[in-house]
């Protein structure tokens, strides 16, 4: 099992054979493709499908061609535009990374600093841009790519723009596929059937995972093998329905807030693109849990306190990684004047371990926090797959629980429409 869900340290039992029937019932919907937001199921054999046809192979195509003649990828996209790509791109590479091409993001935010920033330092190096947009009208991809355009037309001319300019949008109409046409740009497809959230096995994440130098073919296949022992509607065996059911549990006791929490550095974009995973699909109606995150140790220097003894009103999922990428050992000092000298000829690995071991008994036993743990083997290219597709297939049995469509989310229209009255947008 690549990923297990272990509920020892939730501090109480949950009646798995009530869900049963409901969780059948919802299983055989989606293969069925018979519940609410079923034109949005496309994700589920994605990544078999994908490894089979005609795309990888341009995708790993232009990943080299941006390797070999340029020093820096601009992403620009927002929300599951670019989350599941940056997500896996920190988680594999590192937020210090060796080697490789440099990935800067930009289309995610209106901040008229950071974009004067980003612009300032692109004027004199060799980037190419993958703007990454079903419609290519979201605003805050939309105007950054416009600048980053301008400023490849204005240096390097039309044609050296063309060859460096990659969209991903949707395969049939849209204002970027339209643009893509007429400037020549290479395309590549973000599927119809499958919401921006769910897209990052598609050309959405691909593309830039490659050019950074992730394997996209071996967390493809990480992807592909999870869909298959996930396709199991039987409780006892599916880790992703397991979850997904815990979930539902802590909802109905009164449960409002789940606390995602990681102890690496590298996976605090994984959080981000969980939180919007989760958000996204569930907080429709006036229901679900609210998605919140943490990097341990890190912010128990911060909220720890209120993790310890505050409100009751949350329980924490803890992803915990059986092997480390790297490892160093603890020197000997002399003087011994930091007092670690206990610990001298250990690996940093044991003390991350230990202060796993130690949380987890403060708060599950001591402040009664149920923690739901999930054991993965490690992280690599093809567990990372397969990781994605545990999340986005405990999110769908999730949301069907709470009665969700987990594919919609009407409520995001409410601010861009008030957004673009103020502007002055025409129709606004």
């Amino acid at each position: 099992m690549v990923i297990k869900t272990n509920l020892e340290h939730i501090g109480e039992k949950i009646d798995f054979a009530s869900y049963e029937e409901k969780v059948k019932e919802i299983d055989a919907s989606i293969k069925n493709k018979s519940g609410a937001g079923a034109d949005f199921l496309g994700w589920v054999n994605q990544a078999e499908e994908y490894l089979k046809g005609e795309e990888l192979p341009r995708v790993l195509k232009a990943a080299k061609t941006i390797q070999e003649h340029y020093d820096i990828l601009v992403v620009c996209g927002i929300g599951g535009s670019y989350l599941g790509a940056r997500a896996a791109i920190e988680a594999l590479k590192g937020t210090i990374p060796h080697s490789g091409i440099q990935i800067i993001w930009l289309g995610e935010t209106f901040d008229p600093a950071y974009i004067c920033q980003a612009l300032h330092y692109l004027k004199d190096k060799k980037f190419a841009v993958n703007v990454i947009s079903k419609s290519g009208t979201t605003t805050e991809t939309a105007l950054s790519f416009r600048l980053l355009r301008e400023l490849l037309e204005k240096r390097d001319g039309k044609e050296a723009a063309r060859k460096a300019i990659f969209a991903t949008t949707d395969g049939e109409k849209g204002a970027l596929l339209t643009l893509a046409k007429k400037e020549g740009y290479e395309t590549f497809r973000l599927p119809s059937d499958i919401g921006g959230r769910y897209s990052v096995q598609t050309a959405v994440g691909l593309l830039p995972m490659a050019a950074s130098g992730i394997d996209v073919t071996r967390l493809l296949e990480g992807s592909r093998d999870a869909a298959k022992e996930y396709s199991n509607p039987s409780l006892k065996e599916n880790a992703a329905y397991q979850y997904a059911v815990a979930r539902h549990h802590f909802y109905e006791k009164g449960k409002s807030v789940e606390l995602f929490a990681t102890y690496l550095p590298s996976l605090v974009q994984l959080t981000e693109w969980w939180k919007q995973l989760y958000g996204e699909s569930e907080g429709k109606e006036g229901k679900s849990l609210f998605p919140a995150a943490a990097t341990f140790t890190t912010d128990l220097h911060s909220l720890g306190q209120f993790i310890q003894e505050g409100s009751p009103i949350f329980f924490e999922t803890i992803l915990h990684l059986g092997e480390n990428a790297e490892d160093i050992s603890i020197p000997l000092d002399e003087e011994n004047l930091d007092g670690l000298n206990y610990l001298a000829g250990k690996p940093l690995s044991f003390v991350q371990e230990k202060a796993f071991q130690g949380v987890l008994e403060a708060h599950s036993n001591i402040g009664k926090t149920p923690n739901i743990v999930l054991e993965l083997e490690k992280m690599d290219d093809y567990h990372l797959g397969y990781l994605f597709y545990f999340f986005e297939k405990a999110c769908a049995m999730s949301a069907y629980l709470n009665g969700l469509n987990p594919f919609n989310q009407p409520g995001v229209e409410v601010y861009k429409k008030n957004m673009f009255h103020l502007l002055g947008k025409p129709g606004y």
